[in-house]
């Protein structure tokens, strides 16, 4: 289901910065800001759907319905784009840009990819969390199963758009963009009856209720508290049996030392006692200890969380400026033109290849370097290992990019293909994204799947997905404040229309510093977090587990 669906969704996306520049007529850099918007939108909306899952529907509903609303902007984006969009006919390859769009053709179109934004987005962060929930984290086998899973799954959906990559961007680079579009429809459509197929056979589990009133409960139970003197030991704080029905059956979260004044939420006053006699206590006014800890478990979260958003501005560069880079070289092998956004192919070989170093040959390594009984490298070591990547995808690119320029003709009317320098060059920069996605997301889709509450699993998954989207929005104001200050003095800029006049590279080094000082705050920010304590797990397995030292 994710292949299909990841295919469905790269078809669209992978060569939408070329559609927007040949059939719409934008500029490089109007392309490249709303390519970035759009994508970030997809990804805002995951939060939509995590909310919905968590809360609601649960993950299998959820799943379904948002899903049955990116088959329809699919099959909306592919008429708009038969019947309006390709106009003459066979017009949007390299050769025939398209002729000007009604007012009214261009919302139908937007309002099309956002319908796939909305779809893809609500219905992404629940498909990880709903596979990751058919394994038993308590069977040892399931256990280790459940591990193996998020490396699988995002293997899953690189080769799903693989075959976008290629097969699906040569159509589009060469002008059949409605015949790429209803292939993205049919195989949604595809994902979604396969999901469907396995409805008898999935474990379910219930939504556990508003995650924000339960928030809210704490901070405002909290405050109301914030004159008490707090008892010493955290025996005293309000806790209830882990059978209770108002934790939903979800585990019990053992007390943690930080944040300390969100116990006061968990203060037993006088008044409390009268009133749990009475069976009238409020919630807004005393809140169980592993309520608290829901909240503490996501403010530790914050800081880990916000260190991926630098990452996903270096990533999100591989759907923009590196098929502008890339369309700007010498595309051609003999008499077949390789297509600029086909080169993320090798990104997809990268993420399969060190998907499988990493199961078989250096996590085993590691771990047997460790102490025995310990696992390879922790999530958050990955995900800082990933950064480094990052670093050295950004340096290499910036390195092409000087190189392309010195073969540059930069006196081009239409600069496509107008370096001498072949486009494999760029080969480099899309292994190096691909090696840091094995060790950044898959890190991170693992990370926040371990380290959020049992009711916010959907959450921790969201959370992975509103990095990247907060990547995209930032890569866009980077590229329009950069715009805006290097085009001072009437200069062209940084990234003109013609790349042969601007210093993309030094866009790229630019990323590269900010990605450097982003990997030094990462690294503080790991060593000061501290994991969740779920009944039941020993401190030693929970170190081992997420601990940043080697």
């Amino acid at each position: 289901n994710q292949g299909l669906a990841t295919l469905a969704f790269f078809g669209v996306g992978v060569n939408l910065v070329l559609f927007l520049t040949r059939v719409l007529g934008q500029n490089n850099a109007e392309a490249a800001n709303n390519v970035s918007k759009w994508t970030g939108t997809v990804y805002i909306f995951s939060l939509v759907g995590a909310f919905l899952s968590d809360s609601y529907w649960g993950r299998y509903k959820t799943c379904a319905i948002f899903q049955v609303i990116f088959v329809i902007g699919l099959v909306s984006l592919s008429l708009s784009s038969y019947l309006f969009l390709i106009r003459p006919r066979d017009c949007g390859n390299q050769e025939m840009p398209c002729g000007s769009h009604s007012g009214l053709e261009i919302t139908l179109f937007y309002l099309s990819i956002y319908l796939v934004a909305l779809g893809n987005g609500g219905y992404q962060p629940n498909i990880a969390t709903f596979g990751a929930d058919q394994f038993d984290e308590d069977d040892p086998k399931e256990g280790h199963s459940k591990v193996a899973f998020f490396s699988y799954f995002y293997l899953a959906l690189n080769l799903g758009s693989l075959f976008s990559n290629t097969i699906l961007g040569y159509f589009e680079d060469e002008g059949m963009w409605a015949l790429g579009f209803w292939v993205s429809a049919g195989s949604a459509l595809a994902a979604l009856v396969l999901f469907l197929a396995g409805t008898t056979r999935y474990r379910h589990f219930k939504p556990s209720g508003n995650p924000l009133s339960r928030f809210s409960q704490v901070l405002v139970a909290a405050i109301r508290k914030c004159s008490v003197d707090m008892p010493p030991d955290a025996d005293d704080l309000y806790d209830i049996d882990g059978n209770d029905s108002s934790m939903n059956g979800n585990r019990k979260i053992l007390h943690t030392n930080e944040f300390k004044f969100l116990d006061r939420a968990a203060y037993i006053s006088t008044r409390d006692v009268e009133e749990q006699k009475k069976r009238t206590h409020s919630m807004w006014r005393l809140c169980p200890v592993t309520q608290v800890e829901e909240v503490k478990c996501v403010l530790r979260l914050l800081p880990i969380w916000l260190c991926t958003i630098i990452y996903s501005v270096v990533f999100t560069q591989m759907a923009s400026l590196f098929v502008e880079q890339g369309a700007a070289m010498k595309t051609t092998v003999s008499n077949f033109r390789i297509p600029p956004a086909s080169m993320s192919s090798f990104d997809i070989l990268s993420v399969a290849l060190f998907i499988f170093l990493y199961r078989r040959v250096l996590d085993p390594l590691v771990a047997r370097i460790k102490k025995k009984g310990s696992r390879g490298l922790t999530e958050l070591q990955r995900m800082g290992i990933g950064l480094v990547i990052a670093i050295m995808a950004m340096v290499s690119a910036g390195i092409v990019e000087c190189y392309r320029l010195k073969h540059a003709d930069k006196d081009c009317m239409h600069c496509e293909g107008s370096s001498s320098l072949s486009i494999f060059w760029q080969v480099p920069q899309y292994a190096f994204i691909g090696a840091s996605e094995v060790f950044m997301y898959v890190g991170q889709l693992e990370f926040f799947n371990a380290q959020t509450p049992d009711g916010l699993k959907s959450f921790g998954s969201a959370l992975c997905m509103t990095s990247i989207s907060l990547g995209n929005y930032v890569s866009s104001l980077l590229v329009t404040m950069v715009m805006k200050i290097s085009t001072e003095d009437h200069m062209p800029g940084w990234i003109p229309g013609n790349l042969n006049k601007g210093h993309l590279d030094w866009f790229y080094f630019l990323l590269a510093g900010l990605t450097t000082i982003d990997l030094i705050v990462y690294i503080a920010s790991a060593r000061w977090y501290k994991s969740i304590k779920l009944e039941g797990k020993t401190a030693e397995n929970i170190d081992d587990q997420v601990s940043f030292k080697l």
